[in-house]
């Protein structure tokens, strides 16, 4: 085991990895609650229950993606980097594409396969440094820090901090509600933990959140705690129903639903990627070993999650937390999937999981995702103009999907205006006409 995982070459050990492995798990363990509860749009009222995705079966969708992710992970790129659905995507797949474009979940499934498998044949193809490489930097940091906004917006909301309002919009919540004070505190509390660098502090955060709702009655308490796995029946193979109806699927919206799957899951999987092997040390004459298996363990999770029935599986930069603890190898991500195995027993907790006890978790990723923000050279308006319509559009038309497509058609606009058109790759201006098409006959 040790001469597989090159323990001796990479200076670690089974404390080390084992360690690693338990602390990414709770760093990422508030995705077993947010997840299904973004997807079965839980707290979102006066919705059929037809476009709601059974919470049970998601759960156990996301341990079942989050073990094949993490296994491929370790076994085979051997790289202490765990997967799960990713957040961002998550929310994108909720409220675009079942909410907004009123795609039934079961095509919004089709969708994150197809990507899943984009993904893997242009991994296979070496075509995904071209496409990656065509997009600009500042782009790709504007789009991250976009989603941030965007999931500390779905946050804020469905936690009553923030509600509609008809003169303004969005207006404060009843911060006299018990409900959202709940949350307010839940927030403050994740914070601190942040801010003295507790590992786990998102997970530790929702979990206390919880339990202070439960003691003042505000939350039920669960009826137990290890109870039997939910059935996956009622997602299961679900991805597959769409090819009986060639019409949800071969037409503008869904080319649209599939290439912002791709683009997110892209941008996060290679930022990922690089940043926790550069942490741990791992790369080599700037150069990424194993990057292609790396990169596949991503494309294959996801493929395996549509199929079960959760939304795209990526890479977590959670992962960091590991390695801060000595983590360097696969063997970690194999500990990571073990301890996602055995959380399949524990489904009787996510009946305390309420809007407030997410909150926190959507916020401070919300923070993190933001920070990209001062990578973006504001200081030049060809550049600042489309990022920040990708940023600006995200929350305000809650919609993912919109703040690309403003940002990637914008984009060759100041550019070319700009004098700078040598330097925009021609796939941009190929997929600003496609964003252009989504405007002309999606949005009307």
């Amino acid at each position: 085991m040790k001469n597989y995982f090159k323990f001796d070459e990479l200076g670690t050990n089974y404390k080390r990895e084992i360690l690693g492995g338990l602390t990414t798990f709770l760093s990422m363990a508030y995705i077993l609650a947010v997840n299904p509860a973004m997807l079965s749009l839980a707290g979102v009222k006066g919705i059929p229950d037809s476009m709601r995705m059974d919470a049970g079966a998601v759960f156990v969708a996301t341990i079942l993606a989050s073990i094949v992710g993490c296994l491929f992970m370790g076994l085979i790129a051997n790289y202490p980097i765990a997967l799960a659905p990713g957040m961002g995507l998550n929310a994108f797949f909720a409220f675009t594409v079942v909410l907004q474009y009123n795609i039934p979940w079961q095509t919004g499934l089709t969708g994150v396969l197809f990507s899943g498998v984009f993904f893997a044949l242009l991994t296979m193809t070496g075509l995904r440094e071209t496409i990656i490489n065509a997009i600009p930097f500042e782009l790709k940091m504007a789009v991250s820090a976009g989603i941030g906004l965007f999931i500390t917006f779905v946050g804020l909301k469905g936690a009553g901090i923030v509600k509609g309002n008809e003169a303004t919009l969005v207006s404060l919540g009843n911060i006299h509600d018990p409900h959202v004070l709940l949350a307010v505190g839940g927030i403050a509390v994740t914070i601190i933990l942040m801010a003295k660098r507790v590992p786990g502090s998102i997970f530790i955060g929702m979990v206390l959140t919880a339990v202070f709702g439960m003691l003042f009655g505000l939350i039920d308490a669960p009826k137990q705690v290890v109870g039997s796995i939910p059935s996956i029946e009622p997602t299961f193979g679900k991805a597959f129903d769409a090819f009986a109806h060639p019409e949800q699927i071969f037409n503008v919206q869904f080319l649209v639903v599939v290439l912002t799957f791709l683009f997110i899951d892209f941008f996060d999987t290679a930022g990922t990627l690089v940043a926790v092997a550069t942490q741990a040390n791992l790369v080599k004459d700037n150069k990424l070993p194993r990057a292609g298996r790396s990169l596949f363990a991503d494309s294959l999770a996801t493929m395996v999650g549509a199929i079960f029935g959760t939304s795209t599986t990526t890479s977590y930069i959670e992962s960091s937390a590991g390695v801060a603890v000595g983590a360097r190898t696969g063997f970690a991500s194999v500990v990571t999937a073990l301890c996602f195995a055995l959380a399949l027993f524990f489904s009787p907790l996510m009946a305390v999981v309420t809007s407030a006890v997410t909150a926190p978790a959507l916020v401070i990723v919300g923070v993190l995702m933001v920070a990209n923000l001062n990578k973006i050279e504001w200081n030049k308006f060809e550049i600042a103009v489309p990022a920040f319509l990708t940023i600006i559009m995200m929350p305000l038309t809650y919609s993912i999907a919109t703040g690309i497509a403003c940002g990637f058609i914008f984009y060759p606009i100041t550019m070319v205006m700009a004098k700078r058109h040598k330097e925009i790759h021609p796939i941009m201006y190929g997929m600003a006409v496609i964003f252009v098409l989504y405007f002309i006959f999606i949005q009307h």
